[in-house]
């Protein structure tokens, strides 16, 4: 299995590694790559660009491994579109209230910030009918072993 590592335009925080968390680029050299055809897909969200590079998942497929590929609600469908044989899966918190601890207990946004992550959630849930798959991110244990067994059983098809 292969992760794909999303670039984005936004800025690195002091525990993230760059080309490991996200390829962290300068707008510019984003906008290239969305303007050649680089990204598989991309999307402008809170003011940041985040794009998967095409050649990572093109490389993966070519060489007979699976990919995950980390994506929010719009890009999973842009996937989906693109590669209609991908496999979605919507990974859920257990209930708002949850992820909105979950985010507190971060402390990487403001207020503000964690007002609008909030709102679009519930937008984005309004959407999980689009997805093959949903797992509740309960304990991350038992999510990696629910997503695991649905690899698994996507395999045997």
């Amino acid at each position: 299995m292969s992760f794909a590592v999303t670039a984005t335009t936004r800025r690195r925080r002091s525990c993230e590694t760059d080309g490991v968390d996200y390829h962290f680029l300068a707008k510019k050299e984003f906008e290239r790559m969305r303007d050649s055809g680089e990204l598989l897909e991309w999307a402008e969200v809170y003011g940041n660009y985040y794009g998967v590079p095409r050649h990572q998942v093109d490389e993966a497929l070519s060489d007979g491994r699976d990919i995950m590929v980390k994506v929010d609600v719009q890009g999973a469908m842009t996937i989906k579109r693109v590669m209609p044989q991908a496999i979605s899966i919507f990974l859920v918190a257990p209930s708002m209230e949850e992820l909105q601890e979950r985010l507190r207990n971060r402390k990487t946004e403001s207020g503000s910030d964690m007002q609008r992550r909030i709102a679009t959630a519930a937008e984005e849930m309004k959407l999980i009918d689009n997805f093959d798959y949903v797992v509740v991110n309960d304990t991350v244990e038992q999510a990696v072993s629910e997503i695991e067994r649905i690899i698994n059983e996507a395999k045997r098809r």
